[in-house]
């Protein structure tokens, strides 16, 4: 039985119930899980804010602004000073799992999110404390091609799907493979259109497995390409394709690709190149692994110029250093984001060329990983922050030897330890 006099009036249960809320909402941040950081510069993954803050709680962005506007909101806060604050950056063509590259290791380097564009299949990781990875899978390829031929790591006898490379040999196994490969948990499906043959091109060499094979080697036929374009999309997936040369980037623009996942070695016909950009292709770029290539500069250059020239055109290039290379940084690569802003900009480079490449790295990133807001410091968020001493827009050096990670509100690396507290 309920006694009368043990039940709240409503209106009095009513008054309590608001004054919780309110008392909630504006303490929400006092607890011992809230952080507030502020430095001369914060980068939100769009704009570069002055002397602002950021105030993350448990594992989630709450809030970007100015530190007076943020103060009261939680005890702890720390001041970075002459530093930058940045949304962790997005590594979106890398091989991780098939190169054995420790996680810990990228992390700690500034990348927060890898897409792994060739190698074994994955589900896809996203815990706090952790390098977030998105998997390909192996690349399907054709019989006797790239990538298999040249690597060489066949599949393990439980599992097809445990390789560098797939080979498919007519439409039927293509599509079956695209399905698996969804089901399995590719976030991108990749294919090979490499008949191999570009000078200074890393596919070239010969990876301590003696001579390449002879050249032209054999590729997907357009039917296939269309076939595994076509089963993609009806599974919500994109493709992306290895393109080298003339051929394979026809028949990626015949076949309908969404994704190039290098700016191609070799020189490309402009006619070509102009098609791509009227196609809404994303670029990938990987420049530095690429440098010696004979065309990839020249590529870059005429695409930027094309593009700039296309208002209607929906193409943009997005960062990748292709982690797993011993000729790049295994985390952020500041000699890709010099020769990117390099490449892109005008006869002068102005202060927007310089965030376009800071967003190719983060924002833009995560709309081509169809995670709009990931790469972000925008409210909701993961708190996946790093942070650097100095200035890196005008220095991009200093983003390889971050001073702070934060993956999902845990710290991962902390230089800044000494810095003056309030509470």
């Amino acid at each position: 039985m309920i006694h009368r006099k043990t039940l709240m009036p409503i209106t009095q249960l009513v008054v309590v119930l608001l004054l919780g809320q309110i008392l909630s909402f504006n303490s929400f941040a006092q607890s011992n899980h809230c952080q507030i950081l502020h430095a001369d510069r914060v980068f939100d993954g769009f704009n570069l804010l002055a002397n602002a803050a950021i105030l993350f709680k448990d594992n989630k962005i709450v809030k970007v602004g100015d530190q007076s506007e943020l103060t009261g909101h939680c005890h702890r806060t720390m001041d970075l000073g002459d530093a930058a604050i940045l949304p962790g950056f997005i590594e979106s063509h890398a091989h991780l799992a098939i190169q054995n590259i420790p996680h810990e290791k990228v992390l700690k380097h500034g990348i927060t999110t890898v897409r792994d564009t060739g190698g074994p299949l994955r589900k896809p990781s996203d815990s706090a404390g952790a390098l977030r990875v998105l998997s390909a899978g192996p690349i399907i390829q054709a019989m006797g091609g790239y990538p298999l031929n040249i690597f060489g790591h066949g599949h393990s006898a439980h599992n097809k799907y445990d390789a560098v490379g797939i080979a498919v040999t007519n439409i039927e196994e293509a599509e079956a493979v695209v399905k698996d490969l969804v089901d399995g948990g590719s976030t991108i499906i990749k294919i090979s259109l490499e008949p191999g043959g570009e000078a200074g091109a890393p596919w070239m060499s010969s990876h301590g497995h003696g001579e390449p094979p002879k050249t032209p080697w054999p590729i997907l036929s357009l039917d296939i390409v269309k076939a595994i374009v076509a089963k993609a999309h009806f599974l919500n997936k994109r493709v992306m394709a290895h393109v080298g040369e003339n051929t394979g980037v026809e028949l990626a623009l015949e076949g309908g690709v969404d994704e190039w996942a290098h700016i191609p070695c070799a020189e490309i016909r402009e006619d070509l190149l102009h098609r791509a950009v009227a196609q809404n292709v994303t670029f990938v770029t990987t420049i530095d692994t690429l440098s010696a290539c004979t065309g990839v500069h020249t590529n870059m250059h005429k695409l930027a110029h094309i593009m700039a020239h296309s208002m209607d055109s929906k193409s943009k290039f997005i960062y990748g250093s292709e982690i797993g290379h011993d000729n790049v940084p295994w985390g952020i690569n500041g000699e890709e984001m010099r020769l990117l802003l390099h490449l892109t900009s005008g006869e002068t480079i102005e202060f927007t060329d310089v965030l376009n490449i800071f967003k190719a790295a983060t924002s833009e990133a995560g709309k081509n990983l169809g995670k709009p807001l990931l790469g972000t410091l925008l409210q909701g968020e993961p708190a996946d922050i790093i942070a650097v001493r100095g200035n890196p827009f005008e220095r991009f050096k200093l983003l390889e030897y971050p001073d702070l990670v934060i993956s999902g509100g845990y710290v991962i690396v902390n230089e800044f330890k000494n810095n003056k507290k309030h509470h």
